[in-house]
């Protein structure tokens, strides 16, 4: 498909359910509760304002991506376009956007973690020079179980 016009933009919490709704939709799990529950994303916004994006065509929110930081290396969490409007450059668009507002807070490093079955995102960080080239296992320590 082609390319289509898209404007990018910071999150704000009024974009909330629409965010949380084209994570779902494009298969990425999310938790009402814990680090995707409202409260978490209006702190999150708070400590880094510049790194929430959404990408809206055609009259609406169709994308949105999440960097985040530590001070020495970045991250970029939950990228993902609306599966109708996949195939479109948005995806490109959002990735550039978040590298942008990454390297603004000074970061030279920018990571993600992607789950192997998740083809649409590998393709996307791919295409945009990432390399998988660092053999990792991803251990972690959940304090509740409902996060």
């Amino acid at each position: 498909m082609d390319a289509v016009p898209v404007d990018i933009r910071w999150a704000n919490v009024e974009d909330y359910d629409a965010i949380v709704t084209i994570w779902a939709a494009a298969g990425l799990s999310t938790s009402s509760r814990g680090r995707d529950a409202r409260e978490a994303f209006a702190e999150q916004l708070r400590w880094l304002p510049t790194c929430y994006l959404v990408a809206e065509a055609e009259g609406r929110m169709v994308g949105g991506g999440v960097g985040s930081h530590d001070r020495r290396k970045g991250w970029i969490n939950r990228l993902a376009v609306d599966p109708r409007f996949r195939r479109r450059g948005i995806a490109a668009r959002l990735l550039a956007a978040c590298e942008q507002a990454l390297r603004a807070e000074g970061i030279d490093i920018i990571a993600a973690l992607i789950e192997e079955s998740n083809e649409a995102s590998v393709r996307a960080f791919e295409h945009a020079g990432y390399q998988n080239d660092v053999p990792a296992l991803y251990y972690r320590k959940r304090f509740r179980e409902d996060i």
